[in-house]
């Protein structure tokens, strides 16, 4: 109920011009009319602002921006490493899409002090996705289309979610690059696509969204099943045959997903958590040694 209502406020607001709202850093943004020429600074945002009906008003977005296929044709501003403000100065963007843990708050800061409305958004669970479809939806005057994304997303997770939810729980680690091994604490949004699918992740207690992790903290854990994102694909599926001793590679439990579907906080996430979930119940099938 609570959240119904801020929703209708944030629609009530824009239907007569001025817009209010609180970002995911608590900063306050107002504009007194939905966005016309918007900006976005992370691949996944570019999504998000197509998924919400507004990839019309995208003006610019950052390299790697290629979803849609549409996205790819949009001038591009900058990149992971920082953003160009004499473009983004030029372009007149009447908002900017700035990620929390992704973006440098340097940058952020930046674009405000030029005067532009800059909205940070920090994804951490799956049920981020559909609020930051509304406000977007908002933000853009495309609340229809936005809430039907969001609506469409969460139905499709409740399920997901029900499928699962008496699973046996199963200890995961999540590999998203492998020269260093780098993996996901338990307040990344993969590791709530793994609570989806009743896994444990293996790591989840590590103080960083995403870390380094040793090998031998690896064996020390001993995952009963690996997923590898496809960009550590390569060099993980290959060396982890050199440790056979390892619960997950012992029963040939090292599965790969696309690094595009599961890193990027996207409704596309879900087809990512569609396979995992499929993988997982593969193995629960399996009938498990003594």
């Amino acid at each position: 109920m609570r959240f119904l209502t801020f929703f209708l406020l944030f629609v009530s607001c824009a239907a007569i011009g001025a817009i209010n709202l609180v970002d995911d850093r608590g900063d306050s943004l107002r504009m007194d009319r939905p966005a016309r020429r918007i900006v976005s600074l992370a691949p996944h945002l570019t999504e998000l602002a197509f998924a919400a009906g507004a990839g019309d008003r995208l003006v610019g977005v950052v390299r790697d921006s290629d979803f849609p296929p549409q996205a790819r044709t949009i001038p591009q501003i900058g990149d992971a490493a920082g953003a160009d403000f004499e473009r983004i100065i030029a372009l007149q963007p009447d908002l900017v899409l700035a990620w929390g843990s992704g973006n440098r708050i340097s940058v952020v800061e930046r674009l405000r002090q030029l005067g532009f409305p800059v909205l940070v958004l920090e994804p951490r669970t799956l049920g981020d996705i559909p609020r930051h479809l509304r406000m977007l939806g908002v933000l853009a005057g495309t609340a229809a289309s936005a809430e039907s994304a969001a609506r469409n997303f969460s139905d499709r997770a409740a399920r997901l979610r029900a499928a699962h939810q008496h699973a046996t729980a199963v200890d995961v680690m999540f590999e998203m690059w492998h020269r260093p091994i780098m993996t996901v604490s338990g307040d990344h949004m993969i590791s709530d696509v793994l609570r989806m699918c009743g896994a444990r992740n293996v790591f989840a207690d590590l103080p960083q969204l995403a870390a380094e992790v040793s090998l031998e903290q690896v064996l020390l854990r001993d995952p009963e099943a690996i997923i590898v994102g496809s960009e550590a694909a390569g060099a993980g599926m290959a060396d982890w045959k050199d440790y056979p001793y390892l619960k997950a590679v012992k029963r040939g439990r090292v599965y790969t997903v696309s690094a595009d579907l599961i890193t990027r906080q996207t409704p596309r996430i879900l087809d990512a958590a569609e396979q995992i979930c499929a993988n997982l119940e593969s193995l629960r099938s399996e009938v498990r040694p003594d």
